[in-house]
């Protein structure tokens, strides 16, 4: 019964979670049929439905059922480095270590740049951590300017 409970909690929250999905968010059949409602139970239908048919999938590559892909993805959680701040602020000041990697794989570095990643991190803790209540927003910000004086780290910068 504890797994029944669970798998429909962690359901739950992931379907809420890609309410807004790929395609927009008027994107599919789901969200025609449940246009103007709001909670989690026409937002978990629509997401069924549009899932279990395809039709989003279809909506985005054919450009019918409400969906364009002209937007930028976003995500509206908490920012991964928030989650492991300390870990991260931690590898960067050693320039190296799991977090560092983590967060490198996120921005989409590839393999072959993540040593300079880890090296030009590094070199930049001072800018990256300048104060001990720095937000992960804030090592963000910094951590893309530092990328875009990099030539190498340049092409991940946002």
């Amino acid at each position: 019964m504890k797994k029944l409970i669970g798998g429909i909690v962690l359901l739950s929250a992931s379907s809420m979670a890609m309410a807004v999905a790929p395609g927009g968010s008027d994107c599919g059949w789901g969200n025609m049929i449940f246009d103007g409602q709001s909670g989690m139970g026409p937002h978990f239908l629509a997401l069924t439905t549009n899932g279990t048919s395809g039709n989003a999938t279809f909506g985005m590559t054919s450009g019918t059922n409400g969906c364009s892909v002209d937007g930028t993805l976003s995500y509206g959680g908490e920012s991964m480095i928030s989650s492991i701040m300390d870990e991260f602020s931690s590898d960067v000041a050693r320039g190296h270590g799991e977090a560092l990697n983590a967060v490198a794989v996120m921005m989409g570095i590839e393999a072959a740049d993540r040593s300079t990643f880890s090296k030009v991190t590094h070199e930049n803790f001072k800018i990256l951590f300048p104060h001990a209540d720095v937000t992960a927003k804030e090592v963000i910000a910094a951590l893309n300017e530092v990328m875009k004086s990099d030539a190498r780290l340049a092409k991940y910068a946002a």
